[in-house]
């Protein structure tokens, strides 16, 4: 029997049916939170990788998805309220979360976290595209290179 390579799950095409039923203006503090949640997701990997050097570098990576949330949140008055509730009432983007990576190889976690990125990168542009205020439009853009560093660090490790 030949060896069957195992598709791996697409971040984006699982996560897009349920950003479809959010309104367009509640999309970036969602997906704030799910920067946040991928922060975490990069400390543990850190906390548990071997080389000094994976981890200084997956700590990185989650100080780089801190500061886009905290940019993004700077654009929402009441951002943890809101995030609070999108979650409540969307809690598949959390069993998404949870789940999307259990037991995988920690390569197949990173090839997934990377195409992730990818996907977080032209998300931030569609929005910097769609903003009207010119500020926003920038501080939404200024997400894209940070999600695109977090992908080349973790592609450098496959």
């Amino acid at each position: 029997m030949k060896d069957q390579k195992i598709e791996l799950p697409d971040l984006a095409k699982t996560l897009a049916p349920a950003f479809q039923k959010l309104e367009p203006a509640e999309r970036p503090v969602l997906l704030a939170a799910l920067e946040r949640l991928a922060a975490q997701r990069y400390r543990m990997w850190a906390n548990e990788h071997p080389d000094p050097h994976v981890k200084a570098g997956l700590r990185a990576c989650a100080d780089r998805e801190e500061e886009i949330a905290r940019r993004v949140e700077s654009l929402y008055p009441d951002a943890a309220e809101s995030q609070d509730k999108l979650l409540a009432a969307n809690p598949e983007f959390l069993h998404l979360n949870r789940t999307l990576f259990e037991e995988r190889p920690l390569k197949d976690q990173f090839v997934m976290q990377a195409q992730g990125e990818r996907a977080g990168a032209a998300a931030w542009r569609a929005h910097a595209a769609a903003a009207a205020d010119p500020s926003v439009r920038e501080l939404l853009q200024s997400c894209s290179p940070l999600e695109e560093a977090n992908a080349a660090f973790l592609e450098s490790l496959l």
